[in-house]
């Protein structure tokens, strides 16, 4: 599973011109999910968003606060692309999970996120449709999530051991 996060002063989601979500200050979350995900991928990124310190504290010491921590908002997307591959210039998504199956997990992801957080705070889109979103990026902060068996934390764990970081 993997998700690319930002932090937002505002974002919002709509389908054929008409609003479905939008949030103000908080994290907007481009969720992939790979043919391999599980369950097991679903707590750990849904942990792991809510946890991530992207934000100033009150004395505007970096990196310090989680959109938890703050009771902000997240706005979720759903978004196959992030599993791709290259067939010369053109992408091929095989490695995403298939439509039904990749559903059943986003709402998982999506519930456990509520879970969490609380759910008043917790935006979507709509699953499956061609979205237009418009962000306000703040910073710009873009921060890329991996759940730990995909292949690059594997590389990074190998850095690690030969003592490079």
């Amino acid at each position: 599973m993997k998700a690319i996060v930002q932090r937002v002063t505002k974002a919002s989601v709509s389908v054929d011109g008409e609003l479905v979500s939008e949030i103000k200050r908080g994290l907007c979350i481009f969720l992939g999910i790979s043919k391999d995900d599980k369950i097991e991928d679903v707590n750990y990124m849904a942990q792991k968003v809510l946890s991530i310190r992207l934000f100033d504290d009150e004395d505007e010491k970096r990196w310090m606060k989680s959109v938890k921590d703050l009771s902000l908002e997240l706005l979720c997307i759903s978004q196959f692309t992030l599993y791709h591959t290259w067939k010369g210039n053109k992408p091929d998504f095989r490695q995403a999970m298939p439509t039904e199956d990749s559903k059943k997990l986003y709402q998982a992801f999506l519930e456990r996120v509520k879970t969490l957080h609380k759910p008043e705070l917790v935006k979507d889109g709509i699953f499956g449709a061609m979205m237009s979103v418009q962000i306000v990026n703040d910073g710009p902060v873009t921060v890329e999530v991996i759940s730990p068996k995909d292949k690059q934390s594997d590389c990074k764990t190998e850095i690690n051991q030969n003592g490079r970081q």
